[in-house]
């Protein structure tokens, strides 16, 4: 039985301060949007081969040359010297097609992006959906060696500046992002010092230390504190299944700890209680491609 509408989407009704609809509307608190599953995707502008599949988000299927993303259709107002945290789960499996130089088959990887283009941004598959989309951050988590842009390597996560896929930093990922397991992503950017924070588990609890850390002036490379959230992705002629189970994304700087529970997918405990915080202010209109 399908879930109720305001189950699945209070996280992001709650409270969410949307630009377009009746004008913007002033935030009282902090805003978290909670997605415990992808069962309705209602909230979010799905673009080129991105689907729902069952109850994930599915950004790109494991097919050769697909290209995808998925962006919360209306942008979220990061009015906190444009901080956030973000918390989620994604897998990348099904791998088929070529290898490259770790002899493993499957790319190309998936983006958490912030952007301020449009919610139907997004690029094709060698640069993950991401490659050459102005105004935007975003973290990637590659399956596929590039050459030199990858820093000859086939296993990473980097940071992306503006489309850029030259990743600064990157750091290398043992073992393969592509190898059909469960990982939990921690990305944090505290505006008040610049400094943007990637964490990575293939549990929920979050690691005291990030992977990555960098200082970058998102209000600069932005150029607005309205921001479209999610995800993109691509694949050649090596492709995987591309899918995003969990997400939760808090309007300021506030880590948000991950905790286990029972089942074959983890679930953040509180992602849903975030999103039950605030009182029902106004039911959004949105759509799906």
């Amino acid at each position: 039985m399908k879930k109720p509408f305001l189950k699945q989407t209070i996280g992001l009704v709650l409270g969410l301060c949307v630009v377009g609809i009746d004008g913007p509307l002033k935030p009282a608190s902090a805003l978290t949007v909670s997605f415990p599953d992808f069962s309705d995707v209602s909230a979010w502008q799905l673009n080129g081969n991105a689907a729902k599949a069952g109850s994930v988000l599915r950004v790109t299927p494991s097919k050769s040359f697909q290209s995808g993303s998925a962006f919360l259709s209306s942008p979220i107002s990061l009015l906190n010297q444009n901080s956030f945290s973000a918390f989620f789960q994604f897998r990348i499996s099904n791998p088929g097609g070529a290898t490259d130089t770790d002899g493993v088959q499957g790319a190309d990887g998936l983006v958490f992006a912030l952007q301020t283009v449009a919610n139907t941004a997004g690029g094709g598959g060698g640069g993950i959906g991401f490659a050459g989309l102005p105004k935007s951050v975003g973290v990637e988590f590659d399956t596929w060696n590039n050459g030199g842009t990858d820093q000859i390597n086939g296993n990473h996560i980097g940071i992306d500046i503006n489309g850029n896929m030259a990743s600064n930093p990157l750091v290398t990922i043992t073992p393969t992002l592509n190898n059909g397991s469960i990982y939990s992503a921690w990305v944090d950017y505290d505006g008040m010092i610049d400094n943007l924070e990637v964490r990575l588990a293939q549990n929920s609890i979050r690691p005291a230390a990030p992977l990555l850390s960098t200082i970058v002036d998102l209000q600069a490379i932005l150029g607005s504190s309205n921001a479209y959230v999610g995800f993109t992705s691509g694949t050649g002629a090596a492709y995987n299944d591309h899918d995003v189970l969990t997400f939760t994304f808090a309007d300021q700087f506030t880590p948000i700890n991950g905790t286990a529970v029972p089942g074959p997918i983890p679930l953040l405990g509180v992602a849903a209680a975030f999103g039950y915080s605030r009182k029902l202010r106004t039911r959004i209109k949105t759509h799906n491609q």
